[in-house]
């Protein structure tokens, strides 16, 4: 913190100048972007109704496979009523052939959809800074066969190859305690294809930043390799690796909303966006609610995340004249 003196009274007094953080910059900018604000908003606000999803369903007695039968009309399998069923005890109205009640399923499927989207950006932002950091700093036969890796994991067909691994692993004895089979595959089988992408970031990011004057200070005290690249180069690198991870997470959301429209994602009866809207294919003639409620369920976290991610790009660039 420094002092200069205060012109008004002679310089009697003293006027304290506070130095600011990276982080706190970082956070002023980002506060002046009232559409990433907004952005944060829905996404908190997204995280929160996940997470409590379970107590909800629990304190109101909903149960998202609960069958209404006698809200389907036998002839057409379509809820009674218009635009879906809607009434007071169904707000959003009933699945056409179950009658499953389709807001508790929208919670339901928020649960589903964070979880995996946020699981596997996790194991793909782990994989690949660690693999990315190495490459960069190390540089000969390491980069090279990391190189070689990422350029090979980029051009499998993902979606296809996706599918394949997911319909293949989900007979298996795999999986997360505590999580449901189809889960645990979606995330790891998501996390392990999209790793190359963030690998290739923190490797251009490394190759400029081992150059710089504090590494060189940590050779000279002695430090090895293993002690720069997790001690001194991952910390300066959290910046990009947050903004990625941001905007990574709606593509996850995306490819496991396509992965159970497909039928090889969330298995039923396990409530999930892309299966509503894969369900609800057969019915979208006679009454298009029943695809409008998911689907505008993924657009906006979809949308949230991707102008929190804008945001948060913006503020983290020390370019950045906002």
């Amino acid at each position: 913190m420094l002092t200069q003196p205060d012109g008004t009274s002679g310089g009697a007094t003293q006027k304290r100048i506070e130095g600011r953080s990276l982080g706190r910059i970082a956070w002023i900018r980002l506060k002046r972007d009232k559409v990433a604000m907004a952005g944060g908003l829905v996404v908190l606000l997204l995280i929160v109704l996940a997470m409590l999803s379970q107590p909800i369903q629990w304190m109101f007695g909903l149960d998202p496979d609960a069958l209404h039968q006698d809200l389907i009309d036998p002839s057409l399998a379509t809820p009674v009523g218009s635009f879906g069923g809607i009434s007071w005890e169904h707000p959003l109205g009933v699945e056409p052939k179950f009658g499953r009640d389709i807001a508790t399923r929208i919670l339901e499927g928020s649960w589903v959809s964070l979880l995996v989207a946020f699981g596997s950006t996790v194991v793909s932002v782990f994989i690949g800074s660690v693999l990315g950091v190495i490459a960069g700093y190390y540089g000969g036969w390491a980069d090279t066969v990391i190189s070689r890796m990422m350029d090979t994991f980029l051009a499998f067909p993902l979606l296809l190859f996706a599918i394949s691994i997911s319909a293949a692993l989900q007979g298996g004895a795999f999986g997360l305690e505590g999580l449901p089979l189809h889960i645990s595959v979606l995330i790891f089988v998501i996390g392990f294809f999209s790793w190359p992408y963030i690998g290739r970031i923190v490797r251009g990011q490394t190759l400029s930043l081992r150059e710089r004057e504090f590494v060189d200070a940590a050779r000279s005290l002695g430090a090895r390799g293993p002690f720069i690249v997790f001690r001194e180069l991952l910390p300066n690198l959290m910046a990009p690796i947050l903004v990625y991870s941001t905007l990574l997470i709606p593509t996850n959301i995306l490819f496991e909303a396509s992965l159970s429209f497909l039928g090889v994602g969330i298995q039923p009866p396990q409530a999930s966006w892309g299966g509503m809207l894969s369900s609800a294919v057969a019915y979208y003639k006679v009454d298009p609610m029943f695809m409008v409620v998911p689907g505008m369920a993924i657009f906006v976290t979809v949308l949230a995340f991707n102008l929190l991610g804008d945001g948060l790009r913006d503020a983290l660039d020390p370019k950045s004249s906002r």
